[in-house]
């Protein structure tokens, strides 16, 4: 019987919560139907059964975080009935009430709790016996007060919450990330909680120390530690709106790397008349043919897949004490979800595909991701990450490195300047031409500043003179 296990969602990714089950224990499967939906830091998806069959167990609840390559539930073939009797069916913990009768005379001084009491004591009771039910499960996280999953655990001591505060909404009453979250929502937003600087003036009894100093030096101007600055209330007209769960973890993530690579940033000016010549009389036909425009990215990712096959070390991704050098480019392109957030899907094989097939790929990821139809796969294993702020006109752009890469490369906006031209015979004169910054952040661990100037050298060297007309 095939084993469903938690897939690797992302390089950074070790562990997910199980949001949703679409099937129940002795349903009929269908293979690359949506089974369950994870959540993870990175994305929240819904992943396909790998096989047809019967779903005969499932072994973590709704509700979970469970690490990557953790087993979630068994697939089994034929009939449920063999399989999901003892697991799916309520009635089993019926007979366990039986073995029960002994607790029964305690609770007797209630007359109406007695009946009560004993059935709920017995259903986990006999889900721990058969470790089938997942709702069985649940009752003990209830019984115990606080079971929680890691990911919850962590949030909840992050944001120094009182899990007793906060109201569980997942199967059983069990707390999930989502709970967390609007718990840290509500925290930020309430206004009572802004009185908590005026604890501040207890502090200034240490100013009784003052009593103490006539038998020493006398520091008594000594000030106690400063109080936190009280966080921002919103004032008259202002508008609260809540971080989505992207903004949060996007702002973990990128503090994350932040600490975890010496970021450095270089920066080359390119001049674009070589990929205008091929790119403005093609436009039109090209937007017929494709259905969105060909704007400036395909060149550039183009260039780059090709000075990445001479800079190695820089499609590469930080390992434990190691930098791993990557035989594949797979190019991440960051995607803007109408500026609530950001991902950044993968363009598979860049290396073995031409301008139009890349055009075509980022074109179909970015409009899928901004539709939430991207699949987990279509989100992990990127080696090297291209962020595109020039349709905004931008003149630099320093993005943060995606983890666990070693560079990211921002496309800034591309406008036309005056520039200094050679004709034939060495003579110079000035011209007005469409000229653009590329801005590479990259990591100090990995390399060093000649060898990141060389690369961005050889992607300006790429983007001037190819005859790009050859792609077509």
């Amino acid at each position: 019987m095939p084993d469903v296990v938690l897939p690797q969602l992302g390089e950074s990714v070790t562990e997910g919560t199980i949001t949703r089950w679409f099937k129940s224990v002795g349903d009929t499967v269908v293979e690359d139907e949506p089974l369950f939906e994870v959540s993870t830091d990175k994305v929240d998806t819904e992943v396909p059964a790998p096989a047809s069959g019967v779903l005969t167990e499932v072994r973590v609840e709704e509700g979970d975080t469970v690490e990557v390559g953790t087993v979630l539930a068994v697939l089994g073939e034929g009939q449920p009935a063999p399989g999901s009797a003892p697991a799916a069916p309520e009635p089993a913990p019926e007979p366990e009430p039986a073995p029960r009768p002994e607790p029964a005379p305690a609770p007797a001084a209630p007359p109406s709790e007695p009946a009560r009491a004993p059935a709920p004591a017995a259903a986990p009771t006999a889900a721990a016996a058969t470790g089938a039910a997942p709702r069985g499960q649940a009752e003990p996280s209830i019984a115990e007060g606080r079971l929680l999953s890691p990911l919850v655990r962590r949030l909840v001591e992050q944001h120094g919450l009182d899990v007793d505060s906060i109201t569980g909404t997942g199967i059983g009453g069990r707390i999930t990330r989502e709970d967390v979250l609007d718990a840290v929502d509500a925290a930020a937003s309430a206004p009572v909680r802004e009185p908590a600087p005026a604890p501040a003036p207890p502090r200034a009894p240490a100013a009784p120390s003052p009593a103490a100093s006539p038998s020493g030096p006398g520091p008594t101007a000594t000030p106690g530690p400063s109080p936190a600055p009280a966080a921002p209330r919103a004032a008259g007209g202002d508008v609260v709106e809540p971080l989505n769960r992207i903004r949060r973890m996007t702002g973990e993530l990128m503090s994350q790397s932040r600490d975890t690579s010496p970021h450095v940033i270089t920066m080359v000016e390119v001049d674009y008349s070589a990929i205008e010549a091929a790119r403005l009389p093609r436009r039109g036909e090209f937007a017929a043919e494709h259905g969105f425009s060909l704007t400036y990215l395909p060149f550039i990712t183009r260039a780059v897949v090709d000075a990445l096959a001479k800079y190695p070390h820089m499609n590469a991704s930080m390992g434990d004490g190691e930098i791993i050098l990557h035989g594949e480019v797979h190019m991440a392109i960051a995607v803007d979800l109408d500026f609530q957030g950001l991902l950044a899907p993968v363009v598979r094989d860049a290396h073995e595909k031409r301008l139009r097939a890349i055009a075509d790929d980022i074109s179909d990821l970015a409009g899928r991701a901004r539709n939430k139809q991207l699949g987990p796969d279509e989100l992990t294993g990127g080696t090297f990450t291209l962020s595109n702020s020039g349709a905004y006109g931008s003149f630099m752009v320093a993005p943060i490195i995606n983890q666990p890469q070693v560079a990211i490369l921002s496309t800034d906006g591309v406008s036309r300047k005056p520039v200094v031209v050679t004709d034939e015979s060495g003579g110079e004169a000035i011209a007005i031409h469409p000229v653009g910054n590329l801005t590479l952040v990259w990591d100090h661990r990995a390399f060093d500043g000649a060898y990141a100037a060389s690369f961005l050298s050889e992607v300006r060297e790429i983007m001037q003179t190819r005859d790009w007309n050859t792609e077509f």
